[in-house]
């Protein structure tokens, strides 16, 4: 591995531990989200309330155990709610509570605080070339693990 490789190595394990990081204070000081299930509600949230499992499995490229456990424990916790299926007797549909929304608005209100704290000295271009790396480089490492149908089982 060429030394620009190797550094970007180092700094995806610093950026990995800052998400660590981010992610237990964020579930310290606002606990109604578990935490690891803060990017399950979301997706739950952006594909709509007629969401079948099996949906968000394909969607979030995760094993349908791992997903299954986590809709388990947010409905647990209130955040989610399962709706019957007209359709499919056997199916549910998942759907963000009330308090799930709630949950969701007070976390992205505490990521945002945080991140305009930390991108204070940076100009908007800084902070719009940052993002366009980040997602990029995303896509990029999809690509090059073979779009993995199941990102989860790369791992």
């Amino acid at each position: 591995m060429d030394s620009g490789a190797s550094e970007l190595g180092l700094r995806l394990y610093d950026l990995v531990r800052t998400v660590r990081l981010l992610k237990q204070r964020r579930a310290d000081e606002r606990p109604a989200i578990p935490p690891g299930l803060l990017g399950m509600l979301v997706q739950i949230d952006q594909l709509s309330s007629d969401c079948h499992a099996r949906e968000l499995a394909h969607h979030t490229r995760l094993d349908p155990s791992t997903v299954s456990r986590s809709v388990t424990a947010l409905v647990a916790h209130g955040l989610v709610e399962r709706r019957p299926d007209p359709t499919d007797k056997r199916a549910t549909f998942l759907a963000v509570t009330p308090a799930g929304r709630a949950a969701l608005a007070d976390s992205h209100r505490w990521y945002g605080e945080v991140l305009e704290r930390a991108l204070a000295e940076w100009t908007p271009g800084e902070v719009a070339a940052l993002s366009a790396a980040l997602g990029r480089f995303s896509g990029d490492i999809e690509v090059a693990l073979g779009n993995h149908d199941n990102l989860e089982a790369a791992r």
